[in-house]
């Protein structure tokens, strides 16, 4: 299992939930009841509701966001950041354990 902290906006006390390999940011926040994740969409990269500030290390083991991902984040509530990614274009492995994610204050 892949443990993934998440901090709610400006917040030192992070949630941590656990998911598998293979699952998507998004679908692991959604299934470990984290509230600041809205995904509207589902995951189809319709809209920008699953937004996180990804902290390094982790971020650098991502692939880069692809140009659509890029695109919709400019729609996100919140000013995307240079750490900014899309959870639900983010597929967990077991390099990413102990992620740590931020949350933006409104997904809305």
């Amino acid at each position: 299992m892949i443990e993934i902290t998440f901090f709610e906006h400006q917040q030192s006390e992070g949630t941590t939930i656990t998911a598998k390999p293979g699952t998507s940011l998004m679908k692991a926040a959604l299934a470990g009841g984290i509230e600041g994740i809205a995904a509207d969409c589902g995951g189809t990269l319709t809209c920008a509701t699953c937004h996180v500030m990804v902290r390094e290390p982790w971020l650098s083991q991502l692939p880069t966001a692809k140009e659509d991902e890029r695109g919709m984040l400019e729609f996100a509530a919140c000013r995307p950041q240079a750490n900014s990614r899309l959870a639900c274009q983010i597929e967990l492995t077991p390099a990413l354990n102990g992620m740590q994610v931020d949350l933006p204050q409104s997904q809305y």
